[in-house]
C-alpha cells in the first residue's frame, strides 16, 4: 500500500502546550513534548477533533488552495452532500450548481449522485448469504483507519465498496468523455469539495497502480465564502441538480442506513460513540443489528471540521432542501455479481493494528510479553489519575511511553512531587 498522506497539520510555534487536543485525541496520537504538542503519524487517524478544541489555532487541514487549481485543465467539482446544508434559505440546490459553474467549474457531478449508488449497492449486498454481521459503512474514513489500528479483528465487516466521492470521480470522467470527446483523460481534473480532513488523507493515499479517481481536494469553508458572492438567488438557475432525497441525506447522520430501508440498523455519530459502538460489536454485545453506519463527526459529515455551518443548523436545512426531491435519481449501471468486481477496494483488507513498535522492527513474543509486563509494574506505582502533566494523555499511555524510551519516569509530576517532599521532611527531620 502506498503511504499513507496525513491532512491534519500542526504549527508547532503556535502551541502552547495547553493539552486540550491531547485530551481529545480518540487514538491516543498526540503527546506534549519540550512544551508543544507532538502528532504520532502511526495513529493518528485525521478525524479533526484536535482542530476543533485547539484555541491557539495550532491545527489546521491542509488540502488544495482553489485559487491554484489548473484553470487550463477541464475542472469537475464533486460537491459533498454536506455542502448544501450551509447555505441560509437555499430552496433549490441547482443554486450551489450553478454557483460552482459561476466560480469556474467547468461541469458539476454532485457526490450524492454517487451515494445513491451506493445505497443501492449496498441493498444488494446485504442480500447475500452469510455475511459477518452486522455489515459495517465503509463511508466514513476515520471509521476504516480506526478499524485498522484499533479493531483489526472488524475488519471482515467492512462494507466492501469506494467511497461514494470516488464514485463520483470515476463516473464524472466517463461523462465528461463522453460529452466532450475532443477532450483527453489528462485534461480531466476531478476536484472533491470536502467536509473534513480525513476524506483529503483517503483521497491523497491511493493504492500503487490504483486508478485516481479524484485529483484534487478542496474545503467545504473555502469553496462556501467564494460561492457566497457568486450565486445568485433572483436570478433562475440554468443547471439542473440530478440527485433525490437519498442522496443528499448521505449528509448528516442515519441518513445512509435509513435508505436501506431495513429496520435492523444503528447510526452513531461523534468519535466517543463510534468507538462505544465498535467496542460492542467487537464483544458480540450489539444484538440482532445487521447493518451499523458509524459517523465520526457529530451529526455527520455535516460536522466536518472543515465545514462553516453548525452541524445541526445544516441538517434541518438539508430536510427542508430535499422534501421536494424524488427519492432517488441515480441506479447501479451493473446487474447483480458484477458490481462487487468493479467496486471492491483492495485497501480495505490492509490491517494494520497498533504496536508498541514501529512495523519495520520485529519482537519475539517473549520480548512482548516482557514489556507488556513491564508497562504495567510501572502503571502501577504511577498515580493513575490522568492528568496529562508529564504529556501524556494517560497514566497508561505514559508508561508504555517509558517502556519504549520515549519518556523518563521522572516527567511524572505527582511523583515528582511526592518524592520532593520525602527529600524534604527527610532533611527536617535530620
Amino acid at each position: 500500500m502506498a503511504e499513507y498522506n496525513h491532512s491534519v497539520f500542526l504549527e508547532r510555534e503556535k502551541c502552547k502546550g495547553c493539552t486540550a487536543c491531547l485530551k481529545r485525541c480518540p487514538t491516543e496520537a498526540i503527546r506534549i513534548r519540550e512544551g508543544h504538542a507532538v502528532i504520532n503519524p502511526m495513529h493518528c487517524i485525521d478525524c479533526g477533533e484536535c482542530i476543533r478544541v485547539c484555541e491557539q489555532k495550532a491545527k489546521r487541514a491542509v488540502y488544495d488552495k482553489l485559487d491554484e487549481l489548473d484553470t487550463s485543465k477541464y475542472l469537475i467539482a464533486l460537491p459533498a452532500p454536506s455542502l448544501f446544508g450551509q447555505f441560509n434559505k437555499l430552496t433549490d440546490a441547482d443554486y450551489v450548481i450553478q454557483g460552482l459553474l459561476d466560480i469556474g467549474f467547468s461541469d458539476v457531478y454532485e457526490v450524492a449522485r454517487g451515494a445513491e449508488i451506493v445505497t443501492e449497492y449496498t441493498r444488494r449486498y446485504m442480500n447475500r448469504a452469510e455475511l459477518p454481521l452486522p455489515v459495517i459503512s465503509s463511508a466514513c474514513p476515520v471509521v476504516v483507519r480506526l478499524i485498522k489500528l484499533r479493531f483489526p479483528t472488524l475488519i471482515k465487516h467492512l462494507l466492501p465498496i469506494i467511497a461514494p466521492m470516488e464514485i463520483a470521480g470515476k463516473y464524472a470522467r466517463r461523462e465528461a468523455l463522453k460529452k466532450h470527446p475532443e477532450l483527453k483523460p489528462e485534461d480531466i481534473r476531478t476536484v472533491f469539495i470536502s467536509p473534513c480532513p480525513a476524506k483529503v488523507s483517503w483521497a491523497k493515499s491511493t493504492m500503487e497502480d490504483q486508478e485516481v479517481y479524484v485529483d484534487n481536494v478542496v474545503s467545504i469553508s473555502e469553496v462556501y465564502f467564494k460561492l457566497i458572492g457568486a450565486m445568485k438567488r433572483d436570478v433562475s438557475p440554468s443547471a439542473a441538480s440530478r440527485t433525490g432525497m437519498i442522496g443528499l441525506s448521505w449528509a448528516s447522520s442515519g441518513g445512509e442506513a435509513s435508505a436501506l430501508f431495513n429496520e435492523g440498523y444503528l447510526a452513531a455519530d461523534g468519535i466517543e460513540n463510534v468507538i462505544q459502538v465498535l467496542d460492542k460489536i467487537e464483544t458480540g454485545q450489539l444484538g440482532d443489528v445487521t447493518f451499523v453506519e458509524l459517523n465520526a463527526c457529530p451529526g455527520g459529515c455535516v460536522g466536518g471540521a472543515m465545514t462553516v455551518e453548525n452541524p445541526y443548523i445544516a441538517r434541518v436545512r438539508l430536510q427542508s432542501l430535499r422534501r421536494y426531491l424524488p427519492v432517488s435519481m441515480n441506479r447501479l449501471p451493473h446487474k447483480p455479481g458484477e458490481e462487487h468486481e468493479t467496486f471492491v477496494p483492495d485497501e480495505l483488507i490492509d490491517a494494520r493494528p497498533f504496536a508498541y513498535t514501529p512495523p519495520t522492527v520485529t519482537m519475539s513474543r517473549m520480548e512482548s510479553i516482557r514489556r507488556m509486563m513491564e508497562i504495567e509494574n510501572i502503571y502501577e506505582t504511577l498515580p493513575q489519575i490522568d492528568c496529562g502533566s508529564c504529556g501524556a494523555p494517560t497514566c497508561r499511555c505514559f508508561a508504555e511511553d517509558v517502556v519504549r524510551g520515549e519518556a523518563s519516569i521522572d516527567d511524572c509530576v505527582v511523583l515528582m512531587r511526592e518524592h520532593l517532599k520525602t527529600l524534604l521532611n527527610k532533611n527536617v527531620n535530620s
